[in-house]
């Protein structure tokens, strides 16, 4: 049957029939998303699609989230159940500067053959820069005071820091250095890590995005991969509580309000 009598029994227009789309595939943009999250293999589609609007693509974010969706990106993450009728407790004080308040705690993982490291993470509550992250087969006392006092050389000493009830947080160091230098050491309460979220959270990330995600060949190899990640979390990394600014972009903002 021709395609004008098949068309006619079926009242199907021709130039229907015939139609071409002219849609482009996105082709380039479906790469350019690919590569991105084969690089940044924790990143979600919000993320990426602030990154491609960095790089001048004109996309909005339900494009990202459609093609992201196409390419089977989509992560999967398991959410906590929240207690709706739980009591609050009462709110800390929020850092309403830089260097106003910092958070320190430990982070653990394990080279490729089993042997056992942590890290010492040192964040900014208002900036949420990563000021520091140490890693070493063992931690005491007096390598937190170290720490503490190579950064506040740089920045200036905090008015207050908050850790946890480990070992080394409440050692005679640390508080020596606390009560020399006016600084404030406020400890969470036994079994509530959401006394101490800005670390916490930012544990989670550099165990998502770093930890999980590489080998460790050695102890120098953990050090020099966990240290490009904290330059990268500080200078590239999207911050959804900044409104999408990197940490360092927010503290480099501060700065100017604080000198106008």
């Amino acid at each position: 049957m021709s395609e004008r009598r098949g068309c006619a029994a079926l009242r199907f227009h021709r130039s229907s029939q015939r139609y071409c789309s002219s849609r482009d595939d996105q082709a380039p943009l479906r790469l350019r998303i690919r590569e991105i999250a084969a690089v940044r293999v924790r990143y979600g589609y919000p993320r990426i699609h602030i990154l491609l609007r960095r790089e001048g693509w004109p996309v909005n974010r339900k494009r990202v989230y459609r093609l992201y969706r196409q390419e089977g990106l989509s992560l999967r993450r398991k959410r906590p159940k929240r207690h709706v009728m739980a009591a609050r407790r009462s709110e800390r004080p929020v850092a309403t500067r830089p260097n106003e308040q910092w958070s320190m705690d430990f982070v653990s993982d394990a080279l490729f053959d089993g042997r056992r490291i942590r890290a010492l993470t040192l964040v900014d509550n208002y900036t949420r820069e990563a000021l520091a992250i140490v890693v070493d087969s063992g931690i005491r006392g007096e390598h937190v005071v170290e720490v503490v006092e190579a950064v506040a050389a740089c920045r200036g000493a905090p008015g207050l820091i908050r850790v946890d009830n480990g070992p080394e947080f409440v050692s005679k160091v640390l508080d020596r250095w606390a009560y020399e230098r006016g600084v404030t050491l406020d400890f969470s309460r036994p079994g509530k890590p959401t006394d101490n979220a800005f670390v916490e959270s930012f544990n989670g990330r550099l165990r998502d995005e770093c930890l999980d995600t590489h080998w460790f060949l050695s102890l120098e190899d953990a050090r020099a991969k966990i240290e490009a990640w904290r330059r990268d979390y500080n200078a590239f990394r999207p911050h959804t509580a900044l409104g999408h600014q990197t940490p360092q972009e927010f503290a480099g903002k501060a700065a100017q309000k604080r000198c106008s």
